[in-house]
């Protein structure tokens, strides 16, 4: 008698999306309504435990650390991974801060490896956190530059706009229409 090998197949997903525009309680909200799990954003655990916004030095590591958390929860999860960031997201800022990008992230962020991209709107209040989030008007141009990063390399995204319900409806439709 032979037994039946189960293979867990799962869809990651990502979410970008500029400072305090909602990608973590989307991420959150989606994996509770999928009742799976979600990968949160490496470097907010960063600037909380060091007290400062990264280095230069310390953006590569930062991505390399979100995609192994990213590997480390995909056997926890049921069908979907929610993403919260990808290495995109840090060469993005690397580029916007630093003027330049280590040829090692820019690597990483040219392996947009995604079954979905979704983009949280810049429409939700900004907050400050203090350390990590500079204003609106950088959340306004960092939104601008995925948007047009997103569109030259042919990655269709999901634009999602609202409140956490309105989005988190707006997901749960387009995933359930997909799948």
């Amino acid at each position: 008698m032979s037994k039946m090998i189960e293979v867990n197949f799962v869809q990651r997903i990502v979410i970008l999306g500029a400072e305090s525009s909602g990608k973590s309680q989307l991420a959150e909200a989606l994996a509770k309504h999928y009742q799976t799990v979600w990968v949160p954003e490496y470097l907010r655990e960063f600037v909380e435990l060091k007290q400062r916004v990264p280095l230069e030095e310390e953006q590569l590591q930062i991505a390399m650390t979100q995609l192994e958390r990213e590997h480390d929860l995909s056997s926890n999860a049921k069908k979907w991974l929610f993403c919260d960031t990808s290495p995109m997201m840090t060469a993005l800022y690397s580029r916007y801060y630093f003027k330049r990008l280590p040829a090692p992230l820019e690597v990483l962020d040219l392996q947009h490896d995604y079954d979905f991209t979704i983009v949280t709107a810049p429409d939700i209040p900004w907050v400050a956190d203090g350390l990590q989030r500079e204003s609106p008007a950088v959340r306004q141009q960092i939104h601008a530059q995925l948007v047009e990063t997103l569109d030259e390399r042919d990655i269709p995204f999901l634009l999602v706009e609202g409140t956490l319900d309105e989005r988190l409806k707006q997901v749960i439709f387009t995933l359930d229409f997909l799948s």
